[in-house]
């Protein structure tokens, strides 16, 4: 631990000695250092060192950065009282966390584990140019060596001012903790609780918790074991990419329906996905899902989902990642039955829901209040096109704009913010040509929507734009981005500007894509469909702050 020489009494009886755990450990103290080598310069600028409380009553630990937001460090570096519980939310001691480059940056959240010694802590800014280390998602097998890092005291030194390294044996594990032991005379030392356990490939394996200290400076002589306990996080990763989801800022909000029910799952900002969570687990059971939309309003994401008795539901997701409880829009906007698919879309604070009931096209708005007004027959403002079997929604310049695929041709009309519809225009006649069209998504950026269909049974995806002025460009084939594959549903989302494009596939993948503003398109990557069970079905895509 970092300390001056005069808070050394005060420090060590707030970090008083706990009970025996398994292996013979004791956890002597819950803060810890590394006494090994420094670290190269340049090294593990991903590894902080955290202080804890007033200037009268403070203790140092040490944390590691898993993205520029959050710090995976111990848990009990934060109780209020030694051996306590650390509740999630805002410190109970001012906190603050020193980077790599010297810059203190506030710690403003915590999110506990209850069932070890792990918290990860947020950062008051985002530590900016810094990568988070990569964790590792497999256990290392007994044996191996490990390397552990910390800002605490070594065997010659109070408060040492840089980073140090120690080599690290691991003995054994369980659910929850390795067992490991410095080799020759590494050893972790107070100051090194929260400091990182890496694996031979510099991927996070676990968080220091408790160690022997034998040959610390100010530890007993007579003290020689080397051992110590770590907190597991590679078993944890949908857990970090949950906790991480909650950071403030643009992310992708994915829905897809599989089998007889619906998964949520999020595209963070590094291009790394959450597990998918089953949304009847969380908002209720609505008797299956049969298809479902979501949109983006601030934080919060809105679920509209076709339940197993035909008729609509609707949920929130919010910002903090609980849910509400599925509620009836059936009862809300009225009784429309035979509904086939929906789209939804967010213009300010209204939901716009879209919905193909008995191949026609109906709309209904609810608003931040909560209030839905009854489902509209779209044919009755903007005219008949024939029998529809697809709808997409986007909101560009404020205004709904709505394609309707009827015949495999695809139809569009604006809602203005007045109300009024236009009439229906022939999209083949504005952007080319295509084979019939077999699923279509939208998604609006700042005036301009673009519009992806896909063709001939899905074989062949093509993009276009309708810009603010009216025009539209040319349909562009995707097979140069998203490969040869066939589309069983598309989806597509405005996230921070850019174009967000996913698809479900007929062998049962999940593929992504996006086209960044300078209108290149990004890297196509399969997406890992992580608590998902069931044959893939519809997919949606929203973005959320």
């Amino acid at each position: 631990m970092s300390f001056s020489g005069s808070r050394t009494l005060r420090i060590s009886s707030l970090l008083a000695a706990a009970t025996a755990v398994s292996s013979g450990l004791i956890a002597s103290t819950p803060a810890l250092a590394v006494s090994g080598p420094e670290a190269a310069a340049g090294q593990l600028t991903s590894v902080v060192r955290l202080n804890i409380g007033d200037e009268a009553h403070s203790r140092a630990c040490t944390g590691i950065l898993v993205d520029q937001s959050w710090i995976a460090t111990a848990a009990s570096c934060f109780a209020a009282t030694p051996g306590t519980p650390v509740p999630a939310g805002k410190p109970a001691l001012a906190s603050t966390a020193t980077l790599a480059g010297g810059t203190p940056v506030g710690i403003v959240d915590l999110i506990p584990r209850t069932d070890r010694d792990l918290v990860l802590a947020r950062l008051a800014t985002p530590a900016a140019g810094v990568t988070g280390v990569k964790r590792a998602t497999a256990a290392p097998a007994t044996g191996s060596e490990l390397t552990a890092a910390g800002f605490g005291r070594t065997r010659t030194e109070w408060v040492p001012d840089k980073l140090h390294t120690g080599i690290f044996t691991l003995g054994s594990a369980d659910a929850t903790t390795y067992a490991i032991t410095g080799k020759g005379t590494d050893v972790l030392c107070k100051g090194d609780t929260g400091g990182p356990l890496l694996n031979a490939a510099g991927e996070l394996v676990g968080i220091n918790s408790r160690s022997w200290q034998g040959g610390c400076l100010g530890a007993p002589a007579t003290e020689t074991r080397t051992g110590a306990v770590t907190a597991r996080i590679d078993d944890l990763n949908d857990w970090v990419q949950g906790v991480r989801a909650l950071t403030p800022g643009w992310k992708a909000e994915a829905l897809v329906q599989a089998g007889s029910t619906l998964y949520q799952g999020i595209r963070l900002n590094d291009g790394s996905w959450t597990g998918f969570t089953d949304v009847q687990a969380k908002a209720g059971n609505i008797g299956g899902v049969r298809t479902a939309a979501a949109a983006g309003i601030n934080g919060d994401t809105h679920v509209v989902a076709l339940g197993g008795n035909g008729r609509l539901y609707h949920t929130v997701r919010k910002a903090d990642g609980t849910w509400g409880t599925f509620g009836d829009v059936n009862t809300a906007a009225s009784n429309l039955t035979g509904i086939t698919q929906i789209s939804t879309v967010s213009i300010g604070t209204d939901l716009h829901v879209v919905a193909v009931a008995g191949g026609k096209v109906f709309h209904t708005v609810r608003n931040a209040d909560g209030y839905w007004t009854p489902f509209g027959d779209v044919a009755g403002a903007v005219g008949p096109i024939g029998a529809v079997t697809s709808v997409a929604t986007a909101s560009a310049g404020g205004q709904l704009q709505l394609v309707a695929v009827t015949g495999g041709k695809a139809f569009h009309t604006i809602r203005a913010t007045t109300g009024h519809w236009t009439g229906w225009g022939d999209v083949a006649g504005a952007a080319g040509a295509t084979g019939p069209i077999s699923s279509v998504a939208m998604a609006g950026a700042d005036n301009d929507a673009h519009l992806v269909i896909a063709t001939d049974n899905g074989t062949r995806q093509y993009h276009t734009i309708r810009y603010g002025n009216g025009t539209w460009a040319s349909f562009g084939d995707l097979k140069d981005y998203l490969g040869t594959l066939t589309v069983k549903s598309l989806a597509a989302g405005a996230v921070d500007g850019e174009l967000q494009l996913a698809v479900t596939t007929t062998d049962n993948r999940i593929v992504h894509t996006l086209r960044h503003t300078d209108r290149t398109w990004g890297t196509t990557a399969q997406v890992t469909t992580a608590g998902i069970t069931g044959t893939l079905g519809s997919i949606s895509l929203a973005g959320t702050l």
